[in-house]
């Protein structure tokens, strides 16, 4: 099975874990270097925290589970093993996601800072709302083998939409907050001063809206989605494969095979021939 513009669906996807993976190293150095490095005492060290396993389990992690469906090299496997893939990388995130909100909770109760007072804390509250609740809705409906295949497809396309809205919605929450650390943070010199910090700070904000860029474009190709099963793999409870129907699935990246449709064709063309060599004879004698 072809994907069309493999090699432009590989450079994207290495440009998108490469981004990725500097984002996650931007935070580490910006909190490491600018800040006051990490720690888990009430302070600014366990503040941290809070950038860093946000932008490496809520952005880089979620968008590599997003993307994870894409990998043509998986098409083979069962779709009930990408199905655990995709969420274990969201169970991941998760955590991540919740231990970052506790850290920047206890830092604010420790120190009398009010919560819930901004809006990049309104959203990024909703947003992990709405991913708990998705990863919840994906793995009682989707991953356990409980749901109708009916009501399956039915919300198919409502968490696939959820799900992108989702992944924007915490990039958008990032961002607001690398802005509003900055403004808190930067009073000598000031944000406005273009000091080293905010320069950093403001690179690292550009890094994680391409990876959201890079991951939102590989995702809505349609010629890069996975291939649909056929019927009798729709049918097992969990898109298992039974056996014998992997090898039908395998990914061709080249030109040198031939389809079953060229090969019949030139099975009925060498018939054609030999019939019309077979005339040409009996008429000659």
């Amino acid at each position: 099975m072809a994907m069309d513009g493999y090699r432009g669906f590989l450079g994207l996807l290495v440009s998108a874990l490469l981004v990725g993976f500097l984002s996650v190293i931007f935070t580490l150095i910006w909190v490491l270097h600018y800040r006051e490095g990490l720690g888990w005492d009430g302070r600014a060290p366990e503040f941290n925290w809070h950038p860093v396993l946000a932008v490496t389990g809520f952005i880089f992690i979620q968008g590599i589970a997003i993307i994870v469906y894409r990998l043509p090299w998986t098409w083979k496997c069962s779709k009930l093993l990408m199905k655990s893939i995709h969420a274990g990388l969201h169970f991941v995130a998760a955590i991540l996601a919740i231990i970052s909100l506790v850290a920047v909770f206890d830092f604010h109760n420790t120190l009398k800072i009010p919560n819930m007072y901004s809006l990049h804390s309104w959203i990024g509250l909703t947003a992990v709302i709405l991913f708990m609740s998705q990863l919840l809705l994906g793995f009682f409906i989707f991953l356990l083998p409980w749901a109708p295949l009916s009501l399956r497809a039915f919300l198919m396309p409502l968490h696939t939409y959820s799900g992108l809205v989702i992944f924007g919605t915490v990039i958008a929450t990032a961002l607001m907050g690398v802005t509003e650390k900055l403004i808190f943070a930067l009073k000598t010199p000031g944000y406005d001063t273009f000091p080293p910090e905010g320069v950093f700070a403001n690179t690292l904000g550009l890094l994680i809206l391409v990876f959201g860029a890079l991951v939102f474009w590989i995702v809505t190709r349609p010629q890069w989605k996975r291939p649909k099963e056929p019927a009798s793999l729709r049918l097992q409870p969990n898109g298992g494969t039974p056996e014998g129907v992997e090898g039908s699935m395998a990914i061709n990246f080249g030109n040198t095979d031939k389809s079953d449709s060229e090969l019949n064709n030139e099975a009925a063309a060498r018939k054609r021939n030999v019939a019309l060599d077979e005339s040409g004879q009996k008429s000659t004698m």
